[in-house]
């Protein structure tokens, strides 16, 4: 490599002169941005409102993005103004985050991509204490999953919407990306597989064409699957990016996922729906009068009034055989009037309608 000229390097030490100059007057303006949002906190705590504000937050990165036309690569900005954001949202009043855990599973990074590395994020052993954590208040909000576009529901979050007293206020997509790692990086060194359930039911045509004799051993996360792999050199993990660089292991194979467009949809528990974003999604529970016509009767008043409803999902009533609940999204928010009607109309037809929260329908985030 040739080594620069007198003249090159003056410029070069110029430009990195011009650099730094920058990078202190943006430290500035990163100060003065943190003192307003400290003034905002101090306003929305006397009238006790929560810090996050997921539509004036959504606005602020459009705003950012329309300003800079694209000269500054889109993404880029998202993630720089992602993190500035949660930053100062955290100076209001620090916010605790309670996950299914543990850390570097995608229900981390889902968390992590929704609120930002600012809280204080808290791994739950399991999807019901996630909802408990939040019910009694030691988490401002919880992270779980609640479908993939490949295994279909998660029972037990469908389960915890109807058995705790908490509002869904967000949703987030991830896409889900799996590789195969182990220490060495080497497909030979291969002696054991681990992965979470589902983990390895999105992976097994991969597996089953590359690696038939090597067999598959469920552990509760691919978290836990990467911890593993770590300690023992013939144990091999199915987990994510962000696992092989915490436990310093090795890509043996990339994305081995069975299907393109893998995605997980989760779920942003807490105690309180954001307002109306003109772009919302609304979440119901209900049970139906066991009459024929009774789903018609469900489904006519939402589309009378041009109410799209998104998902449809029939879980079964433990200690009722036979009679089951429904888990409704419909697009809009309660607080729109036809919407509010809506809701009112199938009231007529339901033995018990919950309505779970209005929030602004999910972003996928890569």
């Amino acid at each position: 490599m040739k080594r620069l000229d007198d003249k090159q390097f003056k410029k070069l030490q110029e430009l990195r002169s011009r650099i730094d100059a920058i990078d202190l007057e943006l430290v500035n303006l990163l100060q003065e941005r943190l003192k307003v949002a400290e003034e905002i906190g101090k306003t929305k705590a006397k009238a006790d409102a929560q810090p996050l504000d997921v539509v004036r937050e959504r606005e602020v990165i459009n705003n950012i993005l329309n300003y800079n036309q694209g000269k500054f690569p889109p993404d880029g900005l998202k993630v720089i103004f992602g993190e500035i954001i949660s930053a100062c949202r955290n100076a209001q009043r620090p916010a605790r985050i309670a996950f299914l855990g543990p850390e570097t599973t995608f229900t981390h990074i889902a968390a992590t991509k929704f609120f930002g590395n600012a809280p204080k994020f808290t791994a739950q052993g399991s999807i019901t204490e996630v909802f408990e954590e939040v019910e009694r208040k030691r988490a401002d909000f919880g992270v779980v999953p609640v479908e993939n576009s490949v295994e279909g529901t998660v029972a037990l979050t469908l389960d915890g919407l109807r058995d705790y007293k908490i509002k869904v206020c967000g949703e987030i997509f991830i896409p889900i990306s799996h590789d195969l790692i182990n220490r060495s990086g080497r497909m030979d060194k291969i002696r054991r597989i681990l992965s979470h359930p589902h983990a390895l039911a999105q992976c097994r045509h991969w597996l089953r064409k590359h690696l038939p004799a090597v067999p598959l051993e469920e552990v509760v996360s691919t978290a836990q699957a990467a911890r593993w792999a770590a300690i023992d050199p013939s144990v091999a993990a199915i987990a994510s990016p962000l696992a092989a660089r915490t436990y310093d292991l090795q890509v043996v194979a990339k994305s081995i996922e069975d299907y393109a467009g893998n995605t997980t949809r989760f779920l942003i528990l807490g105690h309180e729906c954001p307002r109306p974003s003109g772009n919302d999604k609304t979440s119901l529970i209900l049970s139906l009068e066991d009459k024929p016509g009774s789903l018609f009767k469900l489904l006519e008043p939402l589309a009378h009034r041009g109410i799209n409803l998104t998902k449809i999902q029939s879980r079964p009533v433990k200690d009722e055989p036979w009679r089951y609940l429904f888990y409704v999204d419909i697009i809009g928010h309660m607080e729109e009037e036809r919407v509010r009607e809506g809701i009112e109309a199938i009231k007529e037809g339901c033995t018990m309608l919950i309505c779970l929260g209005s929030y602004p329908v999910g972003e996928l985030r890569d």
